[in-house]
């Protein structure tokens, strides 16, 4: 295989060493149909220094690449910018194939490294806002916790001006392009958006005080270089200001209507109720979840500011499909909400109930009365969710227009 793999010169000194995931479909319940890159960089001064790894099975795609450019043994230092096993699964391996001379990482991170790997290396600690000289060159550490693990940090190197970003600015999407300019813009604002609503949109508050925090420190910063996707060259400014916009999860004039059905019934009253939301004026994505996965619909709700929830009632409960999206929905925290809930039944009729509280939970303000009717709703029952639907759109472009 020598050969096959070639690294990639982004900067003076800094050269791209990660591997492409062409076949991942599934990132923890996150349907990654283009696939991912786990994104590792080699830094060349008078001292050689890789800056994180990779997955697991990809350790041999990583050393090949940085073959192309040095013997590994020359690697004298390793910086772990974050310790999620897709950028350290290959770390005990490569520490011990190469040796280094020293590994950094955040204080966190040698606590989440230890606990990984157990495996005895010495790891040392950099903390936030401070600089290091390796060789002849400059890095800068800042932290970033919970952007998106407590371990997270940035490093800069100031003579490349190259931010290596770990998670952050980031997509799943594997391509044989290294670069954001060289990718449609469509593909990287429909992947942009659906890696920061099902990995950092819990994160928001976070989001905003990093954002702060380097534009605080006055970083230089012509390239940015996250463990994920493309590295961006050029633009920088549309990545960190769609990264503003999300994070400030302010609602729009959209609605997603999420559901799914056992015999058509609460499929009926989810047209409704799109009917009446297209009716008063507001966008709408409809989204049955036999054929909507979860991490697509969270991807709709980024930009939206209802969410309507229908479920049947079976054995006494939520149907699955419906419950597994609100847990997950539940755990990534979106912010400034309307929405109810809407469904049939049987003879039971707990589900409704059931997802109004989980949206209550989740602190989705009520808008009307959530809607259940027994079996099949008749035409009166499908006027209300009609009607509910209009109310909801009259109740987004009230809150919009006043914003």
């Amino acid at each position: 295989m020598k050969g096959s793999f070639e690294a990639l010169k982004l900067s003076d000194h800094v050269y791209w060493v990660g591997a492409v995931d062409w076949g991942i479909r599934d990132f923890h319940g996150y349907s990654t149909f283009r696939g991912t890159t786990y994104n590792a960089y080699l830094i060349m001064g008078d001292d050689t220094i890789l800056v994180d790894t990779v997955k697991a099975p990809f350790m041999d795609e990583l050393l090949l690449r940085v073959s192309s450019v040095t013997d590994p043994v020359n690697i004298r230092y390793l910086i772990s910018n974050h310790s999620e096993m897709d950028h350290s699964g290959s770390l005990p391996r490569v520490i011990e194939r190469i040796k280094p001379e020293k590994v950094f990482a955040s204080p966190m991170g040698v606590k989440a490294l230890a606990d990984h790997f157990h495996m005895g290396t010495e790891i040392v600690a950099v903390k936030d806002g401070e600089g290091l000289t390796l060789g002849n060159l400059n890095m800068f550490f800042v932290e970033t916790r919970m952007l998106h693990w407590p371990d997270s940090m940035f490093t800069y190197l100031a003579e490349d001006r190259l931010l290596f970003s770990q998670d952050a600015f980031g997509m799943h999407l594997a391509s044989g392009e290294r670069y954001a300019d060289e990718i449609p813009e469509s593909v990287l604002l429909e992947e942009g958006a659906k890696y920061y609503a099902n990995i950092i949109l819990p994160y928001s508050a976070v989001v905003k005080k990093t954002l702060e925090k380097v534009g605080r420190l006055g970083l230089d910063i012509s390239i940015i270089a996250p463990d994920h996707g493309p590295i961006w060259r050029k633009d920088l400014d549309m990545i960190t200001g769609l990264y503003s916009r999300w994070a400030a999860q302010e609602p729009t004039d959209r609605a997603v209507v999420v559901f799914d059905t056992m015999w058509g019934s609460t499929e009926s009253m989810a047209r409704a109720v799109g009917e009446g939301l297209v009716a008063g004026g507001a966008g709408v994505s409809i989204m049955p979840l036999k054929s909507a996965n979860r991490s697509d619909v969270i991807t709709e709700l980024l930009d939206a500011g209802a969410l309507l929830v229908g479920s049947p009632t079976i054995n006494n409960n939520m149907f699955p499909t419906v419950a597994d999206f609100l847990c997950y929905a539940r755990g990534l925290k979106p912010q400034n909400l309307i929405g109810s809930a809407f469904g049939s039944y049987g003879w039971s009729g707990e589900a409704v109930g059931h997802v109004a509280d989980i949206l209550s939970e989740m602190k989705v303000d009520p808008v009307g009365e959530a809607i259940k009717v027994r079996y099949v709703p008749e035409f009166e029952t499908l006027q209300r969710c009609r009607a509910l639907g209009l109310k909801v759109a009259g109740t987004l472009k009230g809150a919009v227009g006043s914003g």
